[in-house]
This record gives structure tokens, sequence and C-alpha cells, in this order.
């Protein structure tokens, strides 16, 4: 693969009564097997995401995400639940308890120099939630392109200001 720029396109969503579905694409310029491992791996979602302990990579396994920062209020969070679909190096899905839902990565061949990756995600809750959904996916995913270019977010610097700006941005051009 060639040095091709990642694009993280902006997220869209679409609302049935509570239940939101936010949808990102992601063109990545890594191999396949370099991408499935941040997306579907309890090291590779650690340099990007959260740690995922336990991390069991079947259908039917167990898994469970923490936040290696706490939410704007100062509270750390974490959710359980279990893998719903895992196809290697091509479906990831988690389905998590409560409000956290289902999220899932789709990654598809090779398109020239990039990977797509589909990332969808469906939860309950009110408008605010889907505005800080998109944001914190946003957000995260950026994360996700200094992972994969071997630069695991330091999470002890992390802060609020860039996930404030891009809700702001959602808030203004998302309905």
């Amino acid at each position: 693969m060639t040095d091709a720029t990642p694009v993280i396109e902006r997220g869209t969503s679409e609302t049935h009564g509570d239940l939101h579905i936010v949808r990102f694409l992601l063109r990545l310029p890594h191999p396949v097997p370099r991408v499935w491992a941040a997306v579907a791996s309890s090291e590779g979602l650690a340099g990007w995401l959260g740690a995922a302990d336990p991390f069991e990579p079947h259908i039917g396994g167990a898994i469970t995400l923490r936040r290696l920062t706490t939410d704007r209020d100062g509270h750390a969070s974490a959710a359980s639940g279990t893998v719903t679909a895992w196809d290697i190096e091509r479906v990831a899905e988690y389905t998590l308890v409560g409000a956290h839902g289902r999220i899932r990565f789709h990654l598809e061949p090779p398109r020239g120099d990039h990977v797509l990756l589909r990332f969808t995600h469906e939860f309950r809750g009110d408008d605010a939630m889907r505005l800080d959904r998109l944001a914190e996916w946003h957000d995260h995913f950026r994360y996700l392109v200094d992972a994969l270019d071997g630069y695991p977010a330091d999470w002890t610097r992390w802060t609020p200001v860039r996930w404030a700006e891009l809700r702001e941005e959602y808030a203004a051009t998302v309905r």
C-alpha cells in the first residue's frame, strides 16, 4: 500500500423513534491484517478506543470495553457484551448492554491504495446522545488513524476539547 492520506468522512446518522444508527466510512492506507488487528484484538483496540478485557474473539465470546479516559463529567465507563458477528479480516461486531448498543466494523478488500472500513453503531437514546456518539466516534477514528501509523493514543494527554469541537460541528450540520 502507498502513503495515501487516510480520510475520515463525516459520520452520518438516521433515527427511527429512539433508535439511532451512526455510520462512518474510512479509507485507510494500510493492509487488511493491520486494520483488522486494530478493530478486532485487545491490543489493537487499546491503541485507539479502549481496553478490551475480557475479549474472546469468536461469535458468542465475551467482550468488555473500558474507556481509558473519563467523560466530560470525570467518570470512567465500561461496557460489557458479546461478540455477535465474527468473520476474520472482514467483520467484527460487538453488542454491548445498555445504551451502548451494537458496533460493527466491516472491512472491504483493498481498493487501490486503501482499505475501506465501514463502521455502524446502533443504539437507543435521545438526540443529544446521537450527537455525542457522532463526535465520539469521529474523535476515536482520528486516534485509529494515528495508531495504524504507529502512534497509539497517549490517554494521559487526552482532553475533551477536540470532542467538544466535533460535537458542535455535528450539531450545526447533522439533522
